[in-house]
């Protein structure tokens, strides 16, 4: 692949333009180090909360959840009602890249494992998405990368092949994924290697 085939870039968002954790969130709540451990080990999982990025309803999922750990009422209720508070701010440098691209005009797009409803909480926060093309958000597909159809789906709603597109993730298996359909990718370790790979492919300068 050589530089100026890509014609679009695709930005995952959590943990490439977002921070996100949900230590954030329920630290302030669990004062013991130890119970907190405990919680995030086995109560609110990254692994549990991706269901919400598969499409279940938040209300389904906590409520499941409350019956299979009684006592954990509240700090469910706050998982529901205040998951913002797992995001402490954006990665530093991404966004000024998101900016710089779309003063260039380069079309900008994004590609998020997001529950819906968690999702149109955090849009309303950030304007700065108004900048992108289309969003793809994996709780509206029903469809969570590293599925090859969340892919599909990019490409028809982009109107780009997949050879004209540069995806940056944090995940390897989301890459590879990319990778295989032939889309250009670039595992994200921070805006500085970002920014290289992009004035790379002569997108900025």
């Amino acid at each position: 692949m050589t530089a100026g085939q890509v014609r679009a870039v695709v930005f995952d968002i959590g943990r490439v333009l977002i921070e996100w954790d949900l230590r954030h969130l329920f630290a302030p709540l669990i004062a013991d180090p130890a119970q907190l451990d405990w919680f995030l080990a086995h109560v609110v999982t990254e692994e549990w909360h991706a269901q919400h990025d598969a499409g279940v309803a938040l209300a389904d999922m906590v409520a499941a959840r409350q019956a299979e750990f009684p006592g954990h009422d509240a700090l469910l209720d706050a998982y529901r009602d205040r998951l913002l508070e797992a995001i402490p701010g954006d990665v530093p440098g991404t966004y000024a890249l998101v900016e710089r691209l779309h003063a260039r005009g380069v079309p900008i797009f994004a590609l998020t494992n997001f529950g819906a409803e968690f999702f149109a909480q955090y849009r309303a926060t950030q304007p700065l998405l108004e900048l992108f093309g289309d969003i793809v958000v994996s709780g509206h597909e029903r469809c969570v990368k590293p599925d090859p159809e969340i892919y599909a789906i990019a490409e028809r709603r982009f109107g780009l092949p997949a050879h004209a597109l540069l995806f940056t993730d944090d995940k390897p298996e989301n890459i590879a994924a990319a990778a295989a359909r032939g889309w250009h990718t670039h595992l994200f370790t921070g805006a500085a290697r970002l920014e290289q790979r992009l004035l790379q492919e002569g997108l900025l300068d």
